[in-house]
């Protein structure tokens, strides 16, 4: 028979884990929401300045320089994503599928909550 007491680390994992993803997917969704607001908020302050003549922006130089960030952001991507199929077999074996498991989840509804 399995007692309460033979469960408490595999539910004190399970928690704690899904209560550290669910932190991390917040604080991340809501980093995400100000970097857009602030990059919105510059370049509608930039065209605001070019149309009362205040400023003249090269808006192809702009361009250029920000595709140059997304392909940096686009590459970090890529290889992150290449690494996900890898055998990760020493973490798994350190943290357990509990707690990786309870992660993610944890991060899925805290980027939801966000």
């Amino acid at each position: 028979m399995i007692m309460a007491t033979d469960l408490a680390p595999f539910v004190g994992t399970v928690r704690g884990g899904f209560l550290i993803g669910l932190i991390t997917g917040y604080a991340i969704k809501k980093v995400i929401k100000l970097a857009a607001i602030t990059v919105g908020l510059f370049f509608a302050a930039l065209a605001y300045l070019q149309y009362q003549r205040i400023l003249n922006v090269d808006w192809h130089k702009v361009h250029a320089v920000s595709q140059t960030g997304i392909d940096w952001v686009a590459n970090a991507l890529t290889h992150v994503s290449g690494t996900i199929g890898t055998s990760h077999t020493a973490t798994l074996s350190n943290i357990g599928i509990p707690l990786a498991s309870s992660v993610s989840d944890g991060f899925v509804v805290g980027l939801v909550l966000g």
